[in-house]
């Protein structure tokens, strides 16, 4: 049983601190959110967890943070904590210019539009391929049999390792997100640091067979043959491995489980969609807004800077919760319900701005809009169970379990 957490309204404002996992995983992190973005959307906390740090909750202030990385550095970690370990294996993700640039440069051609052309008939081929295995009128688990085993066989193909091995992808994502810095505590130290240590290992042949072969739109051999990225350094290797593989798995697999939870909390939005397939696009971006796949992102302030009324120092820490953000109704009008026609649903914070803009997020999107274009034509309806079960972090916006039965069309 979980214990009770305190109601945001009874604490003095000071005392607010929207960054325990718990809050999270019972879905109570809401109402502390609302009061905040309403009384003290520029917050200071100091955090018995996490240290101290500024809590951005609107819109218009986290676009600005996320915009202006001069004044907003990414080094050397984007998330709330800081590990309490030497085995911190750098990604570009948390670079500033002009190295982040040139490393996001060598892998960005395998989510170019050109080759997401080329995904497109790989990718329905596969999701018609696990649809047509899944039980009919039986409950099962969408985030295993659905979710997770669509986004690792994707992920084997950007990656370019056999499929027979994508679980091993899935398992190096949930570990390297399951950290104290998160507020997870599921995964020892010690297990952590072998895991990532074997994924180091199984990559490192994976390049050394790369750097032999003629050049391919993997993530591998791309970075193996680019001139700026083929003589990194073995931790920083891993570190954008990582990356690359908690931004391919993560994001997406939680859309997926979070699309047909979202449907079955608005039926009238799931009659509409069912009535009208030329609103999957814009669904798909209402998913993600709503959904919002990774809680946060953190920065570390270069220079002192104004807003809302308060002084940021140099080298305080800023936490953007794009969660927060996503529900700002100052920008989004009606932002806690789900609307499958909403105008502008692009409009929101879930890839982030400017030069750490989601790299894959058309991607993402794209394999979202094919699920629900097979889904579809398929069953009359997903019906959910009850309320899914999630994972225990401020960071990822995760399931763990979201049973469901499927029932055929006429």
């Amino acid at each position: 049983m979980n214990a009770p957490l305190p109601d945001p309204y009874s604490l003095p404002i000071e005392e607010l601190d929207p960054s325990a996992a718990a809050l999270f995983q019972q879905q109570q992190h809401w109402a502390y959110f609302e009061r905040l973005r309403k009384e003290d959307p520029v917050h200071f906390v100091d955090s018995k967890e996490f240290g101290p740090f500024w809590s951005i909750t609107k819109f218009k202030d986290i676009m600005f943070v996320d915009s202006h990385h001069n004044e907003f550095s990414s080094e050397p970690v984007i998330i709330i904590g800081d590990p309490d370990v030497d085995f911190i294996p750098p990604q570009f993700i948390a670079m500033d210019q002009p190295k982040h640039d040139v490393q996001r440069a060598a892998v960005t051609p395998a989510v170019a539009p050109g080759q997401l052309a080329e995904w497109e008939g790989l990718i329905r081929e596969r999701i018609q391929e696990v649809l047509d295995g899944l039980p009919v009128g039986v409950p099962f688990n969408w985030v295993e049999d659905v979710s997770i085993e669509l986004t690792g066989r994707m992920l084997a193909t950007l990656f370019g390792i056999p499929q027979e091995d994508r679980r091993k992808l899935t398992e190096w994502s949930d570990v390297a997100t399951s950290t104290p810095a998160v507020g997870m505590s599921g995964v020892s130290q010690e297990v952590r640091t072998e895991s990532l240590r074997e994924c180091l290992a199984y990559f490192t042949e994976v390049w050394n067979q790369r750097v032999n072969e003629p050049p391919s739109m993997d993530f591998i051999s791309l970075l193996a043959h680019n001139p700026d990225t083929r003589d990194m350094e073995p931790l920083e290797y891993l570190g954008n491995l990582i990356l690359l593989i908690v931004g391919g798995n993560d994001t997406t697999r939680n859309s997926m489980t979070g699309s047909v939870y979202a449907l079955n909390k608005f039926p009238e939005q799931f009659d509409k969609l069912k009535a009208d397939h030329s609103l999957i696009t814009n669904m798909v971006s209402e998913t993600i807004r709503w959904q919002t796949p990774l809680g946060h992102m953190r920065r570390i302030a270069t220079q002192d800077v104004e807003m809302g009324g308060k002084t940021i120092k140099k080298g305080d820490k800023v936490v953007m919760w794009y969660v927060s953000g996503n529900r700002d109704d100052e920008v989004i009008s009606n932002p806690n319900d789900f609307i499958v026609d909403r105008e502008k649903a692009r409009h929101h914070l879930s890839f982030g701005f400017g030069i750490h803009r989601c790299m894959g997020n058309r991607l993402g999107e794209m394999q979202l809009r094919i699920l629900w274009e097979e889904l579809l034509e398929r069953f009359s309806h997903i019906e959910v169970l009850g309320e899914p079960e999630r994972v225990e972090s401020n960071f990822v916006m995760g399931y763990t379990d979201l049973q469901v039965k499927l029932h055929a069309k006429a």
